[in-house]
């Protein structure tokens, strides 16, 4: 099977995970802006975090044989900082065009504030004039209101809900989610969010349907490989092999590709690997190391 992480943050991952998932079948994957762990001082530091997503992020991906796509957009935790936030939703619309920016993402509640509320509607926004899908972050506190208040925004909005992703689900929020159309992401953490034994039995009562799996691995403790191990066991457990393509593949594949940015020969074209570009005067190789050139296989042996 191949896979396709539709969540991951790359950027804090290092060249051993990208040569760990494309051996595990991942041919592609997207990444949301989002929260580095601390906050931002400064408007030109999101410039040059939004720049590094569409520009060497993607390019150390393609490194690997991994189609690199992102989403963009202001994040819920640091829209708390209104001075700082306006300034961001003045730049967004320079991203959000640009090649390989396949939503507006990933956006939403944390604390459920006025300002993320706020910013969490302008993006909204964006997202229709710009005819982009839209990545919703649900809290981690009070996450069936949330769930819930994020939908009936969109809704209010006028969005259609084929064109939003919620993400972070759980077995309390599914069901309204996919009741009311959305389409249902679920990220597989070691600890906290889904367990994959979890969604394994979300897929047996409620179905491929609408539901992708994300690992949306980042600088905390996480997996890189959440995609392919989920899929495993769910092939363990009985789960068809269509019902596994659908929600660690297909679904994806067909909610971003609302965008008009991706189709599955993008996938294709990544996979004559050549090590011996470089970006921006950089490469990923390092010590004397032999670049690859490789016109077979997107697999690292």
């Amino acid at each position: 099977m191949v896979f396709f992480d539709p969540h991951v943050h790359m950027t804090s991952r290092t060249t051993d995970d990208y040569q760990a998932m494309a051996d595990a079948g991942i041919v592609a994957l997207i990444e949301p802006a989002f929260w580095l762990g601390q906050p931002r001082t400064g408007v030109a530091t999101f410039k040059d975090y939004f720049a590094s997503l569409v520009g060497w992020e993607r390019f150390r991906s393609s490194q690997f044989g991994i189609k690199h796509y992102c989403t963009i957009g202001l994040n819920s935790r640091e829209a708390n900082n209104e001075a700082l936030a306006e300034q961001v939703m003045e730049i967004l619309p320079l991203y959000v065009y640009k090649e390989g920016v396949v939503g507006v993402g990933e956006i939403g509640f944390d604390d459920q504030t006025p300002a993320e509320e706020k910013y969490y509607r302008a993006q909204l926004e964006l997202a229709k004039e710009a005819g982009l899908p839209v990545q919703v972050h649900t809290p981690h506190r009070d996450k069936k209101q949330g769930t819930e208040r994020s939908m009936a925004i969109a809704l209010e909005h006028g969005l259609d809900p084929g064109m939003v992703i919620i993400d972070h689900n759980n077995e309390e929020t599914v069901h309204s989610v996919l009741d009311q159309g959305f389409w249902a992401a679920f990220t597989i953490y070691p600890f906290t969010k889904m367990g994959n034994e979890r969604m394994v039995e979300v897929v047996r009562e409620y179905g491929p349907e609408r539901i992708m799996v994300n690992s949306a691995a980042d600088w905390g403790i996480s997996d890189p490989l959440a995609v392919p191990k989920t899929a495993a066991l769910m092939k363990m457990k009985g789960i068809s092999d269509e019902a596994i393509r659908l929600v660690t593949y297909q679904n994806a594949l067909d909610a971003f590709a609302q965008s008009g940015q991706i189709t599955e020969s993008d996938f294709e074209a990544v996979k004559n690997i050549d090590q011996s570009l470089k970006f921006n005067g950089n490469t990923i190789l390092r010590g004397g190391q032999q670049p690859r050139i490789d016109k077979d296989s997107i697999f690292i042996r």
